[in-house]
């Protein structure tokens, strides 16, 4: 199964991904965890690109690109192989965030950013995908807790840029099937179970 999380940063979708691969552990299922960008040798070097502070200067195609390349060398890579020999796949992001934050958040063209999709990855699509909702002044609020110096190049952007990912985000929510929108305001406990039976759910019907 390919499982990806998604959410505005601090929505606390990285905490939810290590639980859910906690708990299929204890199911003896065979897991692998990702993270975009990254999860390869290539992918990671091109993550510290996308992501170093001093690279404001980058322009929001050639962010796109980086992004998909990024996830068209994970895909081939490490989650075809991976789910061909039958492992739970776990994504901490995947092309749902370029669509939000590019697309929406940077106001390129989501037209352009599905064909892009469409050759970066493929048929390779989650089976289901978990969206951690937060409001954006939560997101402020998280974001207000974190050192300056801690925050990565994209983290750094301003309120209006959050605001229209989250619609981003919500969009897709309506459009993909295969979304399942969750209350990130609830505690890590309750995200955690709703997230463990949506999942015991699509293994039954499989």
């Amino acid at each position: 199964m390919f499982i990806s999380f998604e959410g505005i940063d601090f929505c606390g979708k990285s905490t939810q991904v290590e639980l859910l691969r906690d708990y299929l552990l204890e199911q003896k299922k065979i897991v692998h965890l990702i993270r975009e960008p990254g999860g390869t040798e290539i992918s990671e070097k091109i993550r510290e690109i996308l992501l170093d502070k001093k690279n404001n200067a980058m322009v929001m195609e050639t962010e796109l690109f980086l992004f998909s390349a990024s996830r068209a060398q994970l895909v081939r890579e490490v989650i075809r192989p991976y789910l061909q020999k039958g492992y739970y796949v776990i994504s901490d992001r995947f092309h749902d965030s370029s669509t939000a934050y590019q697309g929406f958040g940077r106001g390129l063209s989501v037209d352009a950013i599905i064909k892009i999709h469409n050759l970066a990855i493929g048929e390779t699509l989650p089976d289901i995908t978990f969206f951690i909702d937060i409001p954006n002044e939560v997101a402020i609020e998280r974001k207000l807790k974190k050192s300056h110096s801690d925050l990565d190049r994209i983290e750094v952007s301003d309120n209006t840029f959050y605001e229209r990912v989250r619609e981003g985000y919500l969009y897709l929510s309506k459009q993909e099937k295969r979304f399942r929108v969750i209350d990130g305001r609830q505690s890590i406990e309750n995200i955690n179970k709703q997230i463990i039976d949506e999942i015991k759910s699509l293994e039954s019907n499989k």
